[in-house]
Formats: C-alpha cells, sequence, structure tokens
C-alpha cells in the first residue's frame, strides 16, 4: 500500500469505518502513503487500519475538523489528499488531483460527487451542499460545485491557511479561506458511491445530522 518516497499521503479521517475500510485500503494506489484518523471509533477501525498497514493516527476531540487537522499534523508529504473512509470514493480518483498540485496547476484541487446511482448522496444533503456554495459564491466569488469531499493541496501551506473550525465546517472554511487568500481552486467530477455497507453517515445518514452540518456551515461564513 506504501512506498518510500510516496507522491502524496493520503488522510482519511474516520469514525466507525472498518467495514468500509476493509475493501478501501486494499484499493489504495501505492503512490499514496495512508494515514487514518481514528476519531473515536467503537468498532476497531484502528485495528483494520494497522492490519492494512496504514498509518494510525488517534484524536480524540470528536470532529470532522479536529480529525482532519490531526491528519495534517502527522502528514510528512509534500502533498496531502484528504477523502472519506466510507467506500463512497475510489482512492485512485486521487491521483489526478495530487498530480494538478504537485506540477503547480492549482493550489487546491477539488473532487466534486458524480453520484453513480440514485440516491447515493441524499437529498437533504444535495440541497443542504446547494444553499451553502451560493452563499460562499456571493461571499467570496468562488464558483465550486461541491463542498471540498476530496480535495488535494501541499501540506504546508494548508496550516498555513489557519483553519479553525473542528466540526463540520472545516471544508467550509477552507474554501472561504483558500479563496480570500487568492488561490487557484481546481474542481473536476469523481465517482461518488453508496457508503460500504454496515457503516452510517453523520452527517447525511440522517435530516439531522445535515442540519446539525449545515449550523457549522452557516456559522463558519458567518
Amino acid at each position: 500500500m506504501t512506498q518510500i518516497h510516496p507522491a502524496a499521503d493520503l488522510v482519511l479521517p474516520c469514525r466507525d469505518e472498518a467495514a468500509a475500510l476493509r475493501e478501501l485500503l486494499p484499493r489504495v494506489p501505492t503512490s499514496l502513503s495512508v494515514i487514518v484518523v481514528d476519531n473515536g471509533s467503537t468498532d476497531g477501525t484502528a485495528d483494520v487500519a494497522r492490519t492494512q498497514g496504514a498509518r494510525v493516527v488517534s484524536e480524540a476531540r470528536p470532529g470532522y475538523g479536529a480529525a482532519v487537522h490531526a491528519g495534517l499534523l502527522a502528514a510528512t508529504a509534500p502533498v496531502v489528499v484528504v477523502m472519506d473512509g466510507d467506500g463512497s470514493f475510489d482512492p485512485a480518483a486521487a491521483l489526478p488531483l495530487v498530480e494538478k498540485v504537485r506540477r503547480d496547476e492549482a493550489d487546491l484541487a477539488l473532487g466534486r460527487r458524480r453520484p453513480v446511482v440514485r440516491g447515493a448522496q441524499p437529498w437533504h444533503a444535495r440541497v443542504g451542499n446547494r444553499l451553502v456554495l451560493t452563499a460562499l459564491r456571493r461571499r467570496t466569488g468562488l464558483r465550486v460545485r461541491d463542498i471540498a469531499p476530496m480535495r488535494a493541496a501541499r501540506r504546508e501551506a494548508l496550516l498555513a491557511l489557519g483553519v479553525e473550525d473542528r466540526r463540520s465546517g472545516y471544508p467550509v472554511e477552507l474554501l472561504d479561506r483558500a479563496a480570500r487568500a487568492g488561490w487557484r481552486v481546481h474542481e473536476e467530477p469523481v465517482d461518488y458511491h453508496p457508503r460500504a455497507a454496515g457503516t452510517r453517515s453523520k452527517v447525511s445518514g440522517s435530516v439531522r445530522g445535515s442540519l446539525t452540518a449545515a449550523y457549522d456551515f452557516w456559522r463558519v461564513l458567518g
């Protein structure tokens, strides 16, 4: 799964994603070194990750942003790519984003979800994303079509950007700060699959979860 000089570190923020990691980690390209950030799992996520050869970082503070930040701090490769560890993405789809950054064609390369089956992304999640992106466009002029579910950038630049949110608002604050800093943002479609059986989204898996995330998004933009 890993090699001595990886093209990038792949950070997977995870909470109770053991079932997904069993199938996901063997499919990670050898040019990506995997860091699984265990964000309070109770299903053996960390053990599965170690068995598959991933580096494991524990982050006790709950929250997506807290897990991502812990992964950035643990990363050692110049370029870092972040994606969900729930099996909804093919990790090979991260490679074109990494190359955009490595070739200095973009400061931030984003994957825009392209559902491969109907219902892969619940309606309430789609509506919430659309509203947030409209507000972000009016605020910064940044025209993107998704809230950066998969993204690649240079590690040092990401840390210097100073994203502070440690909850669900992290990707929105990242986009906001990147736009205000004048970053070159590239976005391209990536296939989006239903999450792995035996896992459940903490955000889009329920209307309540989506509303909580929406609150975090608006709090960041406010």
